[in-house]
């Protein structure tokens, strides 16, 4: 596949996930304090689906596991919001099923095996290492956020999700550069102002 059309994936799945943040943030902004609309969940599926592709075919480990961990959880909070069983059920297996028949189909016909995608002449073992832990931290916001969620029965945002993706982020980013990938550069760019400034509001929604 021609890298134009790879990186074509990889940016229309970075635009969406910098639109549902822009959203977001347009939306908190106006009522002045951090909401989480459905709609924020539902781009960051098909996001998150486009960047696993992206990752699949440009045998990057660290941006597989990245998506790997985070799908179901952006699944599971449309379920909270009620929104996931509004989707035809055809779509939901399809969404379901998608992350785990392309692996195991990649590895029975010997599209990638684990040396290559962990030996990557154009990875450094310690660039891999850094992309992996970004990403392990970047993911753990929303295991927060999830298990936050489930507790409180009701998706929502809350402080410990923007400060981990605000260490997160920040930490992909330095991988972009040494990476030296202008997908993940341009997607986290513009998300680690909008974190931040999540953060703010969250602060001055607290101690109103």
């Amino acid at each position: 596949m021609s890298n134009w059309i790879i990186y074509g994936i990889g940016f229309l799945a970075q635009l969406l996930f910098s639109g549902r943040l822009i959203l977001q943030w347009a939306l908190s902004e106006k009522s002045k304090k951090v909401l989480t609309p459905s709609i924020f969940w539902k781009l960051s599926l098909i996001a998150s689906f486009l960047l696993f592709v992206y990752g699949y075919l440009r045998d990057d480990f660290a941006i597989m596991l990245g998506q790997s961990l985070t799908y179901f959880i952006y699944i599971r909070n449309l379920q909270l919001q009620g929104e996931w069983q509004k989707a035809p059920k055809s779509l939901r297996w399809f969404l379901y099923l998608f992350p785990v028949l392309i692996v195991i189909y990649s590895f029975n016909n010997n599209v990638y095996d684990l040396t290559k995608l962990f030996k990557n002449e154009a990875i450094p073992l310690w660039l891999l290492l850094l992309g992996s832990v970004a990403q392990v931290i970047f993911t753990l916001r929303f295991i927060y956020q999830w298990i936050y969620s489930e507790k409180n029965k009701k998706s929502s945002l809350p402080f410990g999700f923007w400060l981990l993706s605000l260490i997160g982020s920040s930490m992909i980013l330095t991988y972009a550069i040494l990476r030296k990938d202008p997908v993940l550069f341009i997607g986290h760019i513009m998300g680690v102002v909008i974190y931040f400034r999540n953060i703010l509001i969250l602060r001055k929604q607290q101690n109103s």
